[in-house]
């Protein structure tokens, strides 16, 4: 292909020698774009292949190994994430696939392929946990996994060699441990859309001795989180150091409005001191959390008891802190009357905060340190489904 056929001419120039050079520099980086995405994202194991093996410690303590799983009549290996909402609504899936065929030999090994530091806080918008063992450990205990939950995302050494493209991501191989089907579990994320059960249909016929129906399927999901993705969440956080701090004084009256929520938005407000040691403990968590789910309906304010004569240090810490959230000052050197303006119950102890629904009903309350998982999935539960269908279910238990 003549890729310089079009070109218009420019002065000065030979219109057919610049066609030839410019055509020439197009096809170079044609062909080196090719060569970065290869480089980026490896190649998925092909129809055929034998399972590499892999070394990789699980949530349950364990660690495990291809030979782990050698008297398997079928293995299926899955790749799936923590953080992601397409995941997250499979997860009940694939516990019904393990509960429906490990009774018949199938094994399963599912692995987690994320780099927990190529994980952007703007990717967490819909979940209460990142990708890190620690974090893969909680979400299993919480939903009650019924199979090996993998970590790979320290080396990712296993993930390069069978290339999910997104999580979840299957392959299932058979007793030679030759790969028989590669792609998705079914045909929708949204579960009563799904009529074509991919997984289960290429499980049955390799049980039976039959050839797969359909080998390869597209697998649609997040994207998997591959180490050179760290130069996005780099990238992120030197953004976020750049946003501006600010701190206003809040009158008794303004303290009253605020508790009314009239936002129509989930609202954190959390009420802390310079001074107290829990308080400025956790607020970094405080932080994560508002910059996790501040693209959704959620608004965080931060409310410091402080006097209005000791800005100088609530602004200090705040801006250690990048704060970009909206903070507040107590405006008057009464404090006991701001606090009675926002709750009358509130005895004044900090760390004390409150989640509240749009239109005041409070959801959450804790005077003392946050519970911040409890309180992440409470705030997750109150979303409606947005531009995810299907998540206010997968929180609220359904």
């Amino acid at each position: 292909m003549n890729l310089s056929a079009r070109l218009p001419p420019l002065p000065g120039v030979q219109n057919e020698e610049m066609r030839l050079i410019t055509g020439r520099m197009l096809l170079l980086a044609l062909f080196a774009c090719s060569a970065v995405r290869s480089a980026d994202q490896p190649p998925t194991l092909a129809i055929g292949a034998s399972a590499p093996d892999f070394r990789l410690p699980g949530a349950d303590g364990r660690t495990y190994t291809l030979a782990d799983f050698r008297d398997a009549k079928v293995l299926a290996i899955i790749f799936t994430a923590v953080h992601c909402p397409t995941a997250e609504v499979y997860e009940a899936r694939i516990k019904k696939l393990v509960a429906g065929y490990k009774p018949r030999g199938v094994e399963f090994a599912v692995i987690q392929p994320n780099s927990p530091k190529a994980l952007r806080l703007d990717e967490m918008g819909y979940t209460d946990l990142g990708d890190s063992l620690s974090d893969m450990k909680l979400r299993a205990a919480h939903r009650e996994f019924n199979f090996p939950f993998l970590y790979d995302g320290d080396t990712q050494e296993a993930s390069q060699k069978y290339g999910p493209t997104a999580t979840p991501h299957v392959f299932l191989f058979d007793a030679e441990r030759k790969l028989r089907y590669e792609g998705r579990v079914d045909s929708n994320p949204r579960e009563p859309y799904a009529k074509v059960p991919d997984a289960r249909n290429a499980l049955d016929a390799m049980l039976s001795g039959k050839p797969v129906p359909v080998e390869r399927t597209p697998a649609v999901g997040c994207s998997v989180k591959w180490a050179y993705k760290e130069t996005l969440h780099n990238s992120e956080a030197e953004k976020i150091r750049q946003e501006a701090v600010t701190v206003k004084t809040v009158t008794p009256a303004e303290l009253k409005q605020l508790r009314q929520n009239a936002t129509g938005k989930t609202l954190l407000v959390n009420f802390w001191a310079t001074w107290c040691g829990p308080c400025t403990a956790e607020f970094p968590e405080l932080l994560k959390t508002w910059r996790m789910y501040r693209k959704r309906p959620f608004e965080l304010v931060t409310v410091s008891i402080n006097y209005p004569d000791e800005e100088k240090g609530v602004r200090k810490f705040l801006e250690e802190q990048h704060a970009s959230s909206r903070n507040l000052l107590f405006g008057t050197m009464d404090p006991y009357e701001s606090m009675k303006a926002f709750d009358a119950d509130w005895n004044g102890g900090v760390p004390c905060s409150m989640l509240i629904a749009p239109g005041g009903k409070v959801l959450y309350k804790e005077q003392g340190t946050l519970d911040i998982l409890k309180m992440r999935r409470m705030i997750l539960a109150s979303f409606p489904d947005d531009d995810y269908v299907g998540q206010n279910a997968y929180w609220n238990g359904q």
